[in-house]
């Protein structure tokens, strides 16, 4: 092809030039006349016609034109060649040098075994956690490693590589120790879940020797599922257990619970490894105060759970850990009349590209009432804005601050600290020597030893004493305000049941709430955080007020039948879910699709004062959404009319949707009417299935299994 090419153009240049010499040869002969010049050579003839043939004779093969022609194509090709992947590498070089990787992936090693090796530890504290309580036991018990002469440190199971717990025999003198709270239907915590999974395949655990403190609710019916799990499946993997598996009951006195287990814990530990106590029962600080008299205001903590100004510079996605600010678009009264308060608020979620099911719960971080913050502040005598951090003594700890710092006390104590709630036995022991009176000194120590566990329960669980209020009963009592903050547990996110179905509001996020206010034993008044903090949040405006929030998912699930029947059991604000299931079916109705059965038992105290959403529910009740609408008034008579008694009455009712494969959800109280509620269905079953006790028991846990009987409880 390049010499077809070559050649085409030789020609087509050799036409052009005989074309002009052509036409300018009458022009060469005036000249050759003008100068008497004589053509010798060549023949007359030829001169006036030459053949184009016979002029390519003499023709070299390649011209300039040629080698030209070809060098500038060789060019190109060269060029092409070696520079043909430029501009794909040159924006892989330039965009690497602005890659940032994250301090923690390059400076915190995820193998707890190397951890404990490089710092000559001796005991890990593993802890499974959804509102705190165990991260915080589990602190305590690694500060108590240090009067044994042992070193302890509190390990997040989802941050390290649990598998490692098969390498335990390589470090000596070493045990594990796990405090794991139970949640939901005997779940897991979500911290906990990968451990849990990985805890179902065979492993090696023959090095592993350990100790289980479980965290529950008795008023649930898998009460401390998952520490009675761990414990028995590390025995069944050859670990040796230290102890035996402590069952925390939060609603008993788990603070009890858990230093009763802690006295028989230590004692064991110590026989097994031939140790004593060192007879450090004083004070040991985890943090140092280091203060901040000069530094940038832009570098101090506002409230953030974790990064730095992401309250006003947000960045999807949204969770625990970067919450979403929502501005409240409506906050109203849902109550008539009556002495309490129930709200119903709505937060916009729009172009946080959060996604919401009906049956999700939505958390809100809330904030401490700043009047009790001021108060906290004059009884210690503290300058709130002083700027201020907290460093871990331990360099090698995960946690290098308690809480995010630096920070203001006064930003600590709103949104970091639980400033609300009677502080544990651990908190009072710890301040005892900043009591200046000798009797204060003496009465904090009696009720904070194993003697005093009775008189503590009803000094400051009972009563409801929170810290403003033992500070201002014990007025000698001054602990400096650094080392208080290191001590009080964490202010953790509230979670509500979503009153709302994505399908027919998919940018907003509605929650029903009942303002929580009360007279405690001492006549003090309690006022819930979250819910007090919320009424204050009143929109005026475009924007609104904003709070921070993230979805946590649920398995509170509608059936995917839209024909599945579905009995809904939830009286006051425990009918919060099931306006979002509602609405769900509401607008599969408008699209045409059949409906099963949807029957909802609800109820309230009086008709004319707390039926909540009564407009709603009474119109789609006409439009046939709900098949049936059972609600009980329990005041509105002589005698008492709760959900469980209009079950007792609709019996037949019930039964035969069951049998049509209906699913059942219960939601709201777990101490009385969830467990009163179980216990009228299990009659049911048992009278109109003709069943036994056991066969009713059995069916009822059969419907647990396959998922057709779901609770959304809370004590």
């Amino acid at each position: 092809c390049r010499r077809t090419f070559i050649r085409q153009f030789k020609l087509a240049s050799l036409y052009q030039c005989n074309m002009h010499f052509t036409s300018n040869v009458s022009t060469v002969d005036e000249v050759m006349s003008r100068h008497n010049v004589i053509m010798t050579d060549m023949d007359p003839d030829e001169t006036q016609s030459v053949p184009l043939s016979a002029a390519t004779v003499e023709e070299p093969w390649l011209g300039m034109a040629d080698i030209f022609l070809i060098c500038m194509i060789l060019g190109l090709t060269v060029y092409w060649w070696f520079f043909r992947d430029r501009k794909s590498s040159t924006p892989q070089q330039l965009v690497k040098p602005l890659t940032v990787v994250p301090l923690s992936t390059s400076t915190r090693d995820p193998s707890f075994i190397n951890r404990m090796m490089k710092t000559k530890k001796n005991a890990a504290v593993f802890y499974g956690s959804q509102t705190g309580t165990a991260e915080e036991f589990a602190g305590r018990l690694a500060r108590d490693c240090m009067r044994y002469g042992l070193k302890g440190f509190a390990v997040d199971p989802e941050e390290c590589e649990m598998e490692e717990l098969t390498r335990m025999g390589e470090v000596e003198n070493s045990f594990a120790l796990f405090c794991l709270a139970t949640y939901g239907e005997g779940d897991p915590t979500d911290n906990a879940q990968e451990f849990f999974d990985w805890l179902q395949e065979d492993h090696d655990l023959s090095g592993l020797r350990y100790a289980v403190f479980g965290l529950g609710n008795k008023t649930y019916e898998h009460f401390n599922a998952m520490g009675i799990f761990v414990d028995k499946r590390l025995e069944e993997l050859g670990g040796v257990r230290l102890c035996e598996v402590g069952l925390g009951d939060d609603d008993a006195n788990i603070e009890e619970d858990f230093v009763t287990w802690r006295e028989t814990l230590w004692p064991a530990v110590c026989e097994q490894f031939g140790i004593e106590s060192v007879g450090e029962d004083g004070v040991m600080r985890q943090y140092t105060l280091e203060t901040h008299e000069d530094i940038n205001q832009n570098e101090i903590f506002t409230g953030e759970p974790t990064r730095l100004h992401s309250f006003t510079q947000q960045k999807p996605p949204y969770d625990a850990k970067n919450p979403f600010m929502a501005a409240v678009k409506v906050n109203r009264e849902l109550h008539k009349g009556g002495d309490r308060s129930c709200m119903h608020i709505e937060f916009d979620i729009s172009g946080s590209k959060i996604r919401y099911e009906a049956g999700d719960h939505v958390a809100v971080f809330p904030t401490n009432d700043p009047t009790m913050v001021e108060e906290l502040g004059r009884l210690l005598n503290a300058n709130l804005d002083e700027v201020f951090t907290l460093n871990n003594v331990d360099d090698e700890a995960a946690k290098k601050n308690p809480f995010p710092c630096p920070t203001t006390y006064r930003t600590a104590l709103l949104h970091y600290l639980d400033i609300t709630h009677s502080p544990r036995t651990n908190v009072l022991h710890d301040i005892i020597d900043y009591a200046s009176d000798p009797k204060d000194r003496a009465f904090l120590a009696r009720i904070t030893s194993s003697e005093g566990k009775k008189e503590f329960a009803e000094w400051v669980t009972d009563s409801r004493r929170d810290i403003i209020q033992i500070l201002k009963d014990l007025p000698s009592l001054k602990p400096p305000l650094d080392h208080l903050c290191e001590l009080l547990p964490r202010l953790h996110a509230r979670y509500y049941s979503i009153s709302s179905s994505p399908k027919e509001h998919p940018e907003r996020i509605h929650i029903t709430a009942v303002v929580v206010d009360y007279h405690s034993k001492i006549n003090r008044r309690i006022k819930g955080v979250a819910t007090n903090w919320l009424a204050t949040k009143i929109p005026n405006g475009p924007e609104g007020p904003r709070v921070p929030v993230y979805v946590r998912k649920s398995p509170f699930r509608l059936p995917f039948k839209t024909t599945t029947p579905v009995i809904m059991i939830g009286p006051g604000t425990g009918f919060a879910p099931f306006r979002g299931f509602i609405q769900e079916r509401h607008f599969a109705k408008t699209e045409g699709k059949p409906l099963g059965d949807t029957v909802l038992f609800s109820g309230c105290r009086k008709k004319s004062e707390d039926y909540i959403y009564q407009e709603e529910l009474e119109g789609y009740e006409r439009d046939g959404t709900l098949s049936q609408l059972n609600m009980a008034f329990s005041r509105d008579q002589a005698q008492k009319v709760y959900v469980q008694h209009l079950l007792k009455e609709r019996a037949e009712t019930v039964w035969n949707l069951l049998n049509d494969g209906a699913h059942l959800y219960v939601c709201g109280d777990a101490r009385h009417m969830a467990h009163d509620v179980d216990m009228v269905l299990h009659d049911i079953v048992e009278e109109k299935g003709n069943m036994s006790a056991s066969a009713a028991k059995d069916f009822l846990k059969g419907l647990r299994n396959k998922g057709r009987y779901a609770c959304d409880v809370w004590s």
